[in-house]
């Protein structure tokens, strides 16, 4: 088992309590609110990971950085999109500069 299949894992059952009843699951009860309160989770967990990185906390640090890569799939499933299809993208990169593969992006 590879941590890659933890992120496909969670990634499915994100997916699948998207169309849960709200009063028994977070994530449904996020969606049912609308992109707007997931995007407004993201920008919160991320605001959180910068602090916690500012504390140099690494034990906190690590558990912001899950909260924030959790609500990340949450809005990655809210779009259709899977944890799979963000690793396909980094493979894709691999090996290629950052400064060559944004000047790629035009």
């Amino acid at each position: 088992m590879t941590h890659a299949d933890v992120l496909a894992r969670l990634g499915a059952v994100i997916a699948d309590r998207l169309k849960a009843d709200p009063g028994t699951s977070y994530v449904a009860s996020l969606a049912a609110k609308g992109e707007d309160a997931i995007l407004k989770k993201v920008a919160e967990e991320a605001a959180e990971t910068l602090l916690a990185s500012k504390e140099g906390d690494k034990l906190h640090l690590i558990r912001e950085t899950a909260d924030l890569w959790f609500h990340c799939m949450v809005l990655l499933a809210w779009h259709g999109a899977s944890p799979d299809d963000v690793l396909m993208e980094l493979a894709r990169r691999e090996g290629t500069s950052g400064i060559a593969e944004k000047t790629s992006r035009g």
